[in-house]
């Protein structure tokens, strides 16, 4: 965490729910994807919040956030891997309107992967 911090390519934002910290985001912008005709889009690297602070719609506003900042940076739209069986996730991000537009393997060991969508969100 600490080397994901001192990138200056990392975009960090943290959400508080009564002054605790309840979750945050990182995303990466101008990052293409080779399945994304764009240059100009933002890589979604995380959004997580604690369980605790599930049900709050806390998710929905750092999100909301993080597509009013990157619109203001300029980007044509956000990209993601997601676990496929990550079936919460993938429920959020297709209402939110991203599509699945590949799939990959996120490798855990040399002898197992976890396969992931890639969703697409076009501004």
């Amino acid at each position: 965490m600490e080397s994901d911090l001192n990138k200056h390519e990392n975009l960090f934002h943290i959400i508080y729910s009564n002054g605790q910290a309840a979750g945050y985001s990182k995303i990466n912008l101008n990052t293409p994807y080779p399945l994304i005709p764009s240059a100009n889009v933002t890589k979604l690297e995380r959004l997580y919040l604690l369980k605790e602070f599930h049900g709050l719609k806390l998710g929905l506003a750092l999100f909301e956030f993080i597509t009013d900042f990157t619109k203001k940076q300029k980007q044509d739209g956000l990209w993601l891997f997601v676990w496929i069986e990550n079936q919460r996730a993938v429920s959020f991000y297709k209402k939110s309107g991203f599509e699945i537009i590949g799939k990959a393997d996120f490798k855990i060991s040399e002898t197992h992967s976890n396969p992931n969508h890639i969703m697409f969100l076009k501004y």
